[in-house]
């Protein structure tokens, strides 16, 4: 593999480039890192947003209308668990009073699924 080519610091590319006459248009905050492979990108990805693995998130949107209703789960989508909490949008106030009423029950059910034990409350947000 051929070797990385010399980094010179940004005055030194600066006075070079004011030598030669080429303009220095980097920004002054921009922060240069290391090249990565494709592959690490593409694996690094696929961990962070869980694709291919069966996540809680999932499960829960997969068993969501039995555990809330068809009626309330028309209205309501579960997002992603944060810290214990699985957020909850809802875009009718009816179906969130509902929903807030009985969120003891359904964190029970939900913690019953499989992989869903760390979730320990609901928020339930209009949206």
């Amino acid at each position: 593999m051929p070797e990385e080519p010399h980094h010179f610091s940004r005055v030194a590319e600066e006075m070079i480039g004011d030598l030669r006459g080429i303009p220095f248009d980097e920004p002054r905050r921009q922060k240069k890192r290391p090249t990565k492979d494709l592959g690490t990108v593409v694996e690094e990805l696929l961990v962070q947003y869980k694709i291919g693995h069966d996540s809680p998130e999932q499960t829960i949107r997969d068993h969501w209308s039995e555990l809330v209703g068809p009626a309330n789960a028309a209205y309501s989508h579960p997002v992603n668990i944060e810290r214990g909490r699985l957020l909850v949008l809802v875009s009718h106030s009816v179906v969130r009073s509902e929903l807030f009423h009985h969120r003891e029950s359904i964190t029970e059910k939900i913690r019953q699924l499989s992989g869903c034990k760390e979730v320990k409350f609901l928020n339930i947000r209009a949206g």
